[in-house]
């Protein structure tokens, strides 16, 4: 994100120890560090993303004295990351802070619904305001060829990807299975993997271990999103959960076909199936049955995809996001508690 920071002209930190993974005495450091930080900038409005950001970004805002502390749901990690009584501890932390924050935001209804039901905070505390992106120059003629001539891949051939972070939710496992019984029905099938995380290393021992070292291309993190897209036939996300999955919008404002897995905020983004195709989760015979349907491209899969382009440009824009997160900070601000 520093790249597109520097072109908005935002300033960003990079906090010593704040990361993903939960180790307490880095995680002490970043909190104190937080906090200094805080009291030093004195904001009027916290606004935290993510689960360990989260928790360090508003414990510190509290003890702080910041006005006004929002932090925002893009999915969750209440259900199906965890074991039993590490899931019910973090579910018990998002509770309390909960209570401390002023706002909670939903990315999608889904994901509010999943979290009154989860007793994360009442309907009333939380609000949605779906994700927002850059989508235009997906909108419009993409480049051809630079996914495939890094796989070697014939521009004919039918070319189906993933795109995200490779960690166990993501499940591509499932989408490594669906790729043989794809190929089984058309050979000359190809997959993508674009992206990156703690799962590659195991995944492409995997794909070589089930026979598609030359089907399968890991790509790993790539920037030129309008050059992934334009390569791909169809995307396919096949998450155990997720809240509104970025890389879908991103394919749907291209006009590509997308076949997902029916969790999070998936089936929100998809119409219930409008705008794209919907399989159970770790069903990679489904799956692969709505890959092999989206690649014959007919008339019913066109008009999905038409469907998706219009509505993901008229209500994932980033100019809506803006006004949408300006609104709830001017709210916020003008509440008799923020002002004094």
């Amino acid at each position: 994100m520093f790249d597109l920071a520097a072109r908005k002209g935002v300033v960003c930190t990079s906090m010593p120890g704040l990361a993903r993974e939960v180790r307490p005495w880095r995680d002490l450091r970043a909190l104190v560090g937080l906090y200094r930080m805080m009291r030093r900038f004195r904001p009027q409005i916290v606004h935290t993303h993510t689960a360990k950001a989260g928790m360090l970004g508003r414990l510190a805002a509290r003890a702080a004295g910041v006005p006004v502390v929002v932090h925002t749901f893009h999915g969750h990690v209440l259900r199906g990351y965890f074991g039993r009584l590490t899931t019910a501890f973090y579910r018990a932390v998002e509770r309390r802070l909960g209570a401390s924050s002023d706002v909670l935001v939903a990315v999608s209804e889904a994901v509010k619904r999943d979290l009154v039901a989860l007793g994360v905070a009442p309907d009333a505390k939380i609000r949605v305001i779906p994700l927002g992106l850059d989508l235009e120059p997906l909108a419009g003629p993409l480049p051809r060829g630079s996914l495939r001539g890094e796989a070697r891949v014939g521009d004919g051939a039918p070319l189906v990807g993933i795109v995200g972070r490779l960690a166990p939710i993501k499940d591509v496992d499932t989408f490594l299975r669906a790729a043989i019984a794809v190929r089984a029905a058309l050979p000359a099938a190809r997959f993508a993997i674009v992206g990156d995380g703690e799962e590659r290393g195991r995944l492409e021992a995997e794909s070589a271990r089930m026979g598609l070292g030359g089907a399968v291309f890991f790509h790993g993190w790539r920037r030129d999103m309008t050059e992934v897209y334009g390569d791909l036939d169809v995307v396919v996300n096949c998450s155990r959960n997720e809240g509104t999955p970025v890389a879908l919008i991103e394919a749907l404002a291209a006009g590509r076909p997308v076949v997902a897995t029916r969790v999070g905020g998936t089936p929100d983004l998809l119409g219930e199936g409008r705008r794209g195709v919907l399989v159970p989760p770790g069903d990679a015979g489904a799956l692969a049955a709505a890959v092999l349907d989206a690649l014959r491209g007919s008339d019913e899969i066109r008009a999905r995809s038409r469907e998706g382009q219009a509505y993901v440009l008229a209500h994932h824009s980033a100019r809506r996001l803006i006004d949408d997160v300006d609104a709830l900070y001017r709210e916020l601000l003008s509440r008799p508690a923020a002002a004094a």
